[in-house]
This record gives C-alpha cells, sequence and structure tokens, in this order.
C-alpha cells in the first residue's frame, strides 16, 4: 500500500493524491517484516519510511510502558502512604505496652490512689484513640492461635475447660487489623 502511494506521489508531483479510506500509512507486522526482507531491490525513500515507522512504532511501545510503569509506581505509593498512616506510631505504643500492664496490675494487686488512676485512664484513652484495642481472652473462652499465644497448660478443673483459656497472663493488642502483641494466656487439657 504504501509502496502504491509512494509511486502515485512520485509521479505526479503537481497534483495532490489521497489515499483511498481503507488504506493506511499503517503498516502490519507482516507487511513490515516483508518490507525489510525486499530492501535490498528497494527505493532509498521506501527504506526511510520503513525505519521512521519502525522508529515512530518503537516509541510509541517505549511511551506504552514508561505510562504503565508509572501508574504502577503511582498505586503503590498511594498504598505505602496508607499503610504508613494507618500504623503510625506502632513501635512507641508497642513500647508503652509494659507500662499500661505494670498499671493495670497495680490496680489489681495493691490498689491505686486517684492521682495514679487518673493517669492509667488517661494512658489508656490515649492509646485508643491511636488505634489500639485489646484482644478478647476471657476465662472460658476457646483458645485462637491467631489472638492468643499459649505460656502454659494446666489440668482443667472440668472437661467444659479443656482446650479453653483458664488464665490471661497478659491481655494481647492490636492496631488496626494488626496485631502488636499476642494475649499471653494458660489453656486448659
Amino acid at each position: 500500500m504504501i509502496k502504491k502511494w509512494i509511486k502515485n506521489k512520485m509521479n505526479m508531483p503537481d497534483q495532490e493524491t489521497n489515499l483511498p479510506e481503507n488504506e493506511s500509512m499503517e503498516t502490519t507486522e507482516a507487511q513490515q517484516t516483508g518490507a525489510e526482507s525486499e530492501t535490498a531491490g528497494e527505493n532509498p525513500l521506501e527504506a526511510k519510511i520503513a525505519a521512521l515507522q519502525q522508529q515512530l512504532d518503537d516509541a510509541r511501545n517505549k511511551q506504552l510502558y514508561l505510562l504503565s510503569d508509572f501508574e504502577n509506581y503511582k498505586r503503590n505509593a498511594a498504598r505505602e502512604r496508607n499503610e504508613l498512616t494507618q500504623t503510625a506510631g506502632r513501635d512507641i505504643i508497642a513500647a508503652l505496652l509494659p507500662v499500661l500492664d505494670d498499671f493495670e496490675r497495680a490496680a489489681k494487686n495493691a490498689g491505686l490512689t486517684e492521682g495514679v488512676a487518673l493517669v492509667h485512664h488517661k494512658l489508656q484513652q490515649t492509646l485508643q484513640a491511636r488505634g489500639l484495642r485489646s484482644l478478647p481472652s476471657n476465662t472460658g473462652e476457646p483458645f485462637n492461635a491467631d489472638h492468643h499465644e499459649a505460656v502454659a497448660e494446666v489440668p482443667a478443673a472440668s472437661d467444659e475447660l479443656k482446650g479453653k483459656i483458664v488464665d490471661t497472663l497478659e491481655p494481647g493488642y492490636a492496631i488496626g487489623e494488626r496485631i502488636i502483641r499476642f494475649a499471653k494466656v494458660v489453656v486448659g487439657k
């Protein structure tokens, strides 16, 4: 098709020729490979057109690949940014969990004065506002390896407590859906 168009153009320089609508400047890959094999007997102008067409196709492909890579980069960067905002401060909160545990032990065993109880309550509220939530680990609840860490197994007082939590040594905590500490429990056997 291109050869026919070029021959018409070269033979009639004064007339403007238009290609029919069903013919196009682009060639299929089969025509390109056929044209490349015939380059020995082709007109130099036709060889240049074929080379330029190949360069154009290569440039289009490179542009599409770059656009695709950039879209992937934007998507990954947005996902990472979202994860960072959801779990920001996880290390600090994990470091404060032993302090929270000490407050709870002191409240159970020795009792707290009113000022210390207020500090304990404020610490709990601050951590909860940052997304911290406690994982349930009640006595008599079935042991769940996804939320609990079995520290010990003791003989169960009844058959109902076999495979269930007998005592909770440390509560478990999570931020969002990510567990930052498993609940340490004693399981009946």
